[in-house]
């Protein structure tokens, strides 16, 4: 299969890469902003198989605007076809809503929203040819409606909400397609990013763990699930 995930270079991202790359029928397309961080995932799906197919691009979702024409010839130097897409890409201020600055919202939606569905956009008629041609929107049980919410995280909550609704509005217009839109909302994880949010919280799922529930999601969830936001949530936090 050919699997696209974003914010591979670190967290959940960075163990659900290697867990494709141990399949050498699998070729993964690997983004995230840190050149040098993704030597390091390179570097670990090596050691734990040399003929591992990942390919790794260096490229920053918040530039937009350089998404189809910088981005996507570069993921199709790799792959003509795309069977499953993992937005998994996010970013997170913690910070009271009154404090934040323009620009700050403006980086929390380009990176956690805009650049996700630019992206699937852009990439859906490669999908069109892909086997399970599934795509997978990486949310937060923050903007999951009804859920726990807590100060400093409105900006975030709000961009993973939009995520998560989208997933439901591809499902509904692009049905025909055969193209699948799923959204996982998660819970905590023992990522950077939850101890941005959570300095103190030490949560009972660790990145790998999380990994592998997304690995099987993202391989066979297509068959059971179409245009759903599914919560993972042991806590919240």
């Amino acid at each position: 299969m050919n699997i696209i995930i974003t914010g591979a270079s670190k967290g959940i991202g960075f163990e659900l890469a290697k867990l494709f790359a141990k399949n050498e029928n699998n070729t993964i397309v690997a983004i995230a902003r840190s050149e040098n961080l993704l030597k390091e995932l390179k570097n670990a799906c090596i050691r734990q198989d040399l003929r591992n197919k990942l390919k790794t691009i260096p490229f920053d979702l918040e530039k937009t605007t350089e998404i189809k024409s910088v981005l996507i010839p570069e993921i199709l130097k790799h792959i003509k076809t795309v069977d499953i897409l993992v937005n998994n890409a996010g970013v997170l201020i913690n910070k009271g809503f009154k404090q934040f600055d323009p620009s700050e919202i403006k980086q929390i939606f380009d990176i956690n929203f805009f650049s996700q569905a630019i992206l699937i956009k852009e990439l859906m008629p490669h999908l069109k040819n892909g086997n399970p041609k599934h795509v997978i929107n990486i949310s937060s049980m923050g903007g999951f409606q009804g859920s726990a919410k807590f100060p400093g995280l409105s900006y975030y909550s709000a961009s993973k909400a939009a995520l998560a609704n989208l997933t439901e509005c591809l499902a509904e217009e692009f049905k025909e397609s055969g193209i699948k839109f799923n959204c996982l909302a998660l819970g905590s994880v023992n990522t950077e990013m939850l101890q941005k949010a959570f300095p103190a919280y030490k949560a009972p799922v660790n990145p790998l763990e999380m990994a592998e529930f997304i690995c099987d999601f993202a391989v066979n969830g297509h068959r059971y699930f179409n245009g759903k936001i599914i919560p993972v949530s042991l806590t919240t936090p």
